[in-house]
């Protein structure tokens, strides 16, 4: 099998994310005869301080000729004071939207040896696992009219039947293999464009009698996700209320910097950590690669559908901090402290076991 991978490190800590999570992309795609085909590209910041644009014609290009693009993070201090349109997360806006990755991919899941990481209490954490679902390319971002004068600014927050129900049938979709259960956010008491969301959900459900359907205005939603987290399967949600309840769901895991995505259309793929760029820390092997790595498994098991690959890259993450391993953003007394690559090699030497035990057998191909 040939896999083409665009990969677009970005800014600030990017880089190093990036390069960790290769690693354990060709890792894998080793142990099952797969030839990758690497090619990177600049994006975000650094490609406007070259380009004047931080999403050139030639990296689209090659985002669109490629099975997946991983991308590690944009973002810094230096470009804030550049118009909307050239900054680095437009980049990522119009790469969603020129991609057509309407379908956001968030798992909140918190690792056994993780639990007393979190800020909450450990039995409201301990066996958390769900899905936000967020719409990526419609909603308040994309909608239009918009503007800014000296006395007023405003944005339109709008959606069409097609765009609720591709998003939709994606979380249902995602539920029906998991616990069966949607759980569709809002704000139907007061928006009228969460009145339509909400009925265009309704009726994508008949089509999924297995899955159960619930509704949640969004402000209820993020306070249920602190106090019971264990009662959500799958959320499913617009662009901006998913914007903010998957970072809420990102901390109550104990970090950012372990939660990693995936952005899905018809026709691409992207993967990426739910981090930004860490100007702060770049440079300096303190990074944490986790969700990083963590991203590689869901582009395995996403796009390529080798579920049972990214279980091993899963299981040797957790293996990992079992052992007590961290990096200094996740570390707690009397944890050992890692660099980035050290962390790193550490998770491919479990992959290396994992692959070469009896017990992991059963995760081949």
């Amino acid at each position: 099998m040939n896999l083409k991978v665009t990969l677009l490190p970005g800014d600030g800590i990017g880089p190093e994310v990036t390069e960790a999570a290769v690693k354990v992309m060709q890792h894998t795609a080793d142990k099952y005869d797969i030839q990758l085909e690497l090619r990177e590209e600049l994006f975000g910041g650094c490609a406007y301080d070259k380009h004047g644009t931080p999403l050139t014609e030639q990296t689209l290009a090659a985002c669109r000729e490629s099975n997946a693009v991983f991308l590690g993070a944009v973002g810094g201090n230096q470009w804030d004071g550049l118009p909307q349109h050239l900054k680095p997360e437009a980049g990522l806006l119009k790469l969603r939207r020129e991609l057509g990755l309407y379908a956001n991919v968030r798992p909140a899941r918190v690792f056994s040896s993780f639990v007393q990481s979190s800020s909450l209490k450990n039995e409201v954490v301990r066996d958390v696992d769900f899905v936000v679902m967020r719409e990526l390319t419609g909603g308040i971002y994309f909608g239009a009219p918009r503007g800014v004068e000296a006395d007023k600014g405003w944005n339109t927050m709008s959606y069409e039947r097609h765009e609720v129900e591709r998003i939709a049938r994606k979380a249902f979709e995602l539920a029906r293999d998991r616990r069966g259960r949607v759980t569709s956010v809002d704000k139907a008491n007061v928006l009228e464009v969460s009145q339509f969301w909400r009925n265009i959900v309704r009726e994508v459900s008949r089509d999924y009698p297995s899955v159960a359907l619930s509704h949640m205005y969004v402000d209820n939603a993020a306070m249920q996700i602190v106090r019971d987290p264990k009662q959500f399967d799958v959320i499913l949600t617009s662009n901006l209320f998913g914007d903010i309840l998957s970072d809420i769901a990102g901390m109550i895991t104990g970090s950012l910097g372990m939660l990693p995505s995936a952005s899905i259309g018809h026709s691409h793929a992207l993967f990426e950590p739910v981090h930004g760029s860490a100007p702060d820390i770049a440079g300096k092997n303190i990074a944490n690669p986790i969700a990083a790595i963590s991203s590689v498994g869901m582009m395995f098991e996403h796009l390529f559908q080798m579920s049972k690959a990214a279980q091993v890259i899963e299981r040797a993450i957790d293996n990992t901090l079992q052992q007590g391993y961290r990096t200094a953003d996740i570390a707690r007394p009397g944890d050992r402290v890692l660099s980035t690559t050290e962390m790193t090699s550490h998770i491919l030497e479990q992959c290396e076991d994992l692959y070469n035990t009896e017990a992991i057998r059963v995760f081949t191909l």
